[in-house]
């Protein structure tokens, strides 16, 4: 999630917070300000959305709030539409990567001068960087998610591998070998197409997927930087069984892990309550830890999903809108969230909210270093073809990388300059 120069729409240029009412306020009846709000389906549990909600009517008795859940199939036809509209919600939750496309369509509100307020400087990078556009911040950062590493505390165990000395990807790469029995045990299991990772390590060797050049965007796989991280990826994932030619939904790693002596997994700590409900007997034997980087300094780069809110600039209540903003991404609440449905605080600062929980504490590690997608409106075009996947699968079964890389990274360029 990196900055391109985007054409802006005039719209977008410069829309401030409005004062008091517009055409298109909203009054329930009684003198109070209605405010719509679009959340999307899970994101929070109806415990907390309630919580918050009437936490928020005490405190805000002018406001009321209307929370609509919406689903995430088809939700970017549905934002882009609202936005274009003159009766749109007035927050909305959006994905990260998603910010860009829908802030070039020139409906959403420019909240750069609210930065500080928000204190903004303490943000996630993984959410802050894809919500702001040519130094613009349009999106406000809600909550984090990133992958970890899934563990079996046994099967480490038995094998004389201490988790806690893996703090290098040499170290990790190293005991993966030692837990690997080519005809039993897998060392991890890998599919060969989860490319999120593989950002990860082309990241940590200071590579990336695409870079903006004054001729627009390039596809970077062919860098020997990029290079650098697929050879990582190969050697690590030659030590499992896992497909060459599928990614981690196909079979769901899941239930491999649950099923195999799988010794680890790449995945959301969430993944590990999946794991138990499909074989109870892997109850209290699955652990965390974060990825590893490549030296014992930091952990290693991590794509970060999660969401960002925005304001709608047809929305008729944008200072209501900024309050619930506010108060949602604001410490007390962000505290609450974190706690109640295992995600990472939107602030580096808040991460002691969730070390209590292993999982959610080995993540919150990774999400210092966390990154996102080029910052380009385009770069969904680059997802649908996903020319990455089969860029991997070509290395894992034999093609020359630099070749294949070359030929990724051409239609990834092809993709970003339509």
């Amino acid at each position: 999630m990196k900055i391109r120069t985007v054409a802006l729409a005039t719209s977008l240029t410069t829309v401030m917070l409005l004062t008091g009412c517009s055409d298109g306020s909203s009054d329930s009846g009684d003198g109070r300000t209605t405010i719509d709000v679009w959340l999307m389906r899970d994101s929070v549990s109806q415990e907390f959305q309630q919580e918050f909600v009437d936490a928020f009517h005490a405190a805000h008795s002018d406001i009321r709030v209307n929370v609509q859940i919406q689903e995430w199939n088809g939700i970017g036809q549905r934002v882009t539409a609202a936005l274009a509209s003159n009766d749109a919600p007035d927050v909305i939750e959006v994905g990260n990567t998603q910010v860009a496309q829908y802030a070039a369509s020139g409906g959403v509100v420019d909240l750069t001068d609210r930065v500080e307020e928000l204190n903004g400087g303490d943000w996630i990078s993984g959410l802050a960087e894809p919500g702001a556009i040519e130094g613009r911040q349009y999106g406000i950062p809600y909550y984090a998610a990133n992958r970890v590493v899934i563990y079996r505390t046994d099967l480490f165990g038995a094998a004389g591998v201490d988790p806690a000395e893996l703090t290098t990807r040499d170290a990790w790469l190293a005991a993966t070998e030692t837990l690997n029995e080519p005809d039993g045990q897998q060392g991890i299991y890998l599919p060969g197409q989860n490319w999120y990772a593989l950002a990860g390590f082309i990241w940590d060797e200071g590579g990336e997927l695409a870079v903006e050049t004054a001729d627009g965007w390039q596809g970077a796989l062919d860098t020997p930087e990029a290079l650098a991280g697929m050879d990582f990826y190969q050697r690590l994932q030659s030590l499992g069984q896992g497909p060459r030619d599928s990614d981690e939904a196909q079979p769901p790693q899941v239930e491999v892990f649950a099923g195999e002596e799988v010794a680890q997994i790449i995945a959301v700590p969430g993944g590990a309550n999946l794991i138990v409900e499909r074989n109870p007997e892997l109850e209290g034997r699955i652990g965390f830890f974060p990825i590893p980087g490549k030296t014992p300094e930091k952990p290693g780069a991590v794509f970060t999903g999660g969401s960002n809110l925005i304001i709608p600039a047809a929305s008729g209540e944008q200072d209501a809108a900024y309050t619930f903003v506010q108060e949602l991404t604001g410490e007390q609440w962000q505290r609450e969230l974190s706690r109640a449905m295992s995600y990472v605080p939107n602030r580096t600062g808040l991460a002691d909210a969730v070390a209590d929980e292993p999982g959610t504490a080995a993540m919150a590690v990774g999400a210092a270093e966390g990154r996102a997608t080029p910052n380009t409106p385009d770069w969904a075009a680059v997802e649908a073809e996903n020319p990455i996947k089969d860029y991997m699968t070509a290395v894992l079964t034999g093609g020359d990388p630099a070749d294949a890389a070359r030929e990724a990274s051409e239609v990834i360029t092809r993709a970003l300059n339509p």
